[in-house]
């Protein structure tokens, strides 16, 4: 016998897949980070270069191009005195303004403290030469108009302007370099990104793969032992031991299987033994059934012929010996007569029953209301003779059943009602209803009625409620219409709800619509 995987130390199924989660999600969250921490970096880059760098240089463009337009414009204004030459001034100015406006708030950060101070620089020379050059030479001309010997000036202002343009190329210099740092820090930062991806994507595989392998070592790979062993039992092979390895609850449920393949093997010995005390029943049966289908010729043919020798010869004694014979003696030769002819019709009774369901023909559909008529047009004498009202609730419906059996039932239920009829003219009502798949019959009667407590009783074979010579009868007709009916698979009652009176239900199999 294989020996068992300890159960102590093991891990559960569940667990397993614990840890794999927990392994696959801390994968997960490292991943995320590396990614959100990526495009951060990324995202800094890209608004650094395109929300600083790019806006300040051109800024710086902007001041370049205004501070060029107020050299021009004094310039133009000082040789030729026209006011026309002061618009670029003026606009320059304004322009300058706001571009220094927007130079010192894009250069607030420390990246660009260089450059702060380069248009700091900037600024203060622009001051020094329009406070030292273009407003002086603006109020000069103004007043005396233009100068006639303004080379003096000029080259003052010139050699200003020479300051600030030095320090606005050394500006602009600086903020090329800033803008190629920020371009390419944008670079390393995208570099980043696509290797930081590309890291997270080999993790998560990795990570996926491991789990995967993981898994399948310590749950699948075990899972499938115990299925293959599984599979080899459920083919019939009981005699291996089903073990399990691997997870504690794969080794559990491996004994449990075990165990259920122990207990087959002992109910299928039992059920061995069973099979063959049942073969042995079954040949003692069909014994007995020839036995009794020898007893049923036998009570058909050779018991029934003395019986009809004892009443033949007992009314040629009556009919011969008439006047020889006192009251007494008639009288017993009736009671042989009768006894004899009740013997006759106990053995056919008796014939008939045994014969339900050995001797009979295939179901096939059939009208039930060409059935009771033939039941009725057995018991015509009996119901003329009682003058008794047959109602039928037409129409009644057409099942699957054979007709003599099931005029049977009819004949039996009818004549019983006529039988056990009361003081009032027998009114007897027949009809049908549809519940489910199938149809209930009823039988209903003004009769003596029967007691609840008799409501089983009445089917049961020679069971009576009455003596013989009140109510003829061998007391099998019930239990012939129990066993008709179950024959047919359905089922008969006494209603016990029925307030006066008595009335049979019985169900029948409705037909499929295909058929």
């Amino acid at each position: 016998m294989a020996s068992r995987t300890p159960l102590v130390g093991r891990r559960t199924v569940s667990e397993w897949f614990t840890w794999a989660a927990i392994v696959l999600g801390v994968v997960t969250v490292v991943s995320i980070v590396l990614g959100v921490l990526a495009i951060v970096r990324l995202t800094d880059a890209r608004n650094l270069v395109v929300s600083r760098n790019g806006p300040a240089l051109t800024a710086s463009l902007q001041l370049s191009n205004a501070l060029v337009n107020q050299e021009t414009g004094v310039r133009g204004y000082a040789l030729t005195g026209e006011e026309t030459f002061l618009r670029p001034y003026r606009t320059g100015r304004v322009e300058a303004a706001d571009a220094l406006a927007q130079l010192h708030s894009i250069t607030a950060i420390d990246e660009h403290a260089e450059i702060r101070r380069d248009v700091a620089e900037v600024e203060r020379r622009m001051a020094a030469w329009r406070e030292a050059y273009a407003e002086p030479t603006i109020r000069a001309v103004a007043a005396d108009g233009p100068a006639a010997d303004a080379k003096p000036e000029q080259e003052l202002g010139r050699a200003l302007f020479d300051r600030v343009r030095e320090a606005m190329a050394r500006e602009q210099a600086n903020m090329v370099a800033v803008r190629d740092a920020g371009r390419e820090q944008l670079s390393d930062a995208a570099r980043f990104l696509t290797a930081t991806f590309v890291a997270i994507a080999i993790l998560l595989v990795l990570g996926i793969v491991g789990v995967v392998v993981a898994l399948r070592r310590t749950v699948s790979l075990p899972l499938r032992g115990v299925a293959r062993r599984v599979r080899r039992t459920a083919r019939g092979d009981f005699e291996h031991e089903i073990v399990g390895e691997g997870p504690r609850d794969v080794v559990a449920l491996a004994e449990d299987v075990d165990t259920m393949r122990r207990r087959i093997v002992e109910e299928l010995s039992e059920i061995t033994t069973a099979h063959r005390q049942l073969d042995e029943q079954t040949r003692e049966l069909q014994r007995s059934n020839a036995e009794l289908e020898q007893f049923a010729y036998v009570a058909s043919h050779d018991l029934q012929e003395p019986l009809r020798k004892v009443a033949s010869f007992c009314q040629l004694l009556e009919k011969r010996y008439k006047d020889q014979l006192d009251e007494r003696g008639e009288q017993y030769i009736e009671f042989a007569v009768d006894g004899a002819k009740r013997m006759q019709q106990l053995i056919n009774d008796l014939l008939a029953f045994s014969r339900v369901g050995r001797f009979t023909s295939e179901l096939e559909p059939i009208e039930s209301e060409q059935v009771l008529s033939q039941a009725l047009t057995s018991l015509a004498t009996a119901i003329e003779e009682s003058g008794a009202e047959i109602v039928v609730h037409h129409p009644l419906p057409r099942v699957r059943g054979e007709v003599s059996l099931l005029a049977g039932v009819f004949q039996n239920l009818v004549g019983n009602a006529l039988k056990f009829r009361g003081e009032e003219r027998p009114r007897i009502e027949i009809g049908a209803a549809r519940d489910g798949d199938d149809w209930t019959f009823a039988v209903t009667d003004n009769g003596i009625g029967i007691e609840p407590d008799y409501a089983e009783r009445i089917f049961m074979i020679f069971q009576r409620l009455h003596p013989k010579d009140v109510y003829a009868g061998t007391g099998i007709g019930l239990a012939m219409c129990r066993k008709i009916v179950e024959y047919h698979g359905g089922r008969i009652w006494l209603d016990t709800e029925s307030a006066e009176g008595t009335t049979f239900r019985f169900t029948l199999p409705a037909l499929q619509e295909t058929e």
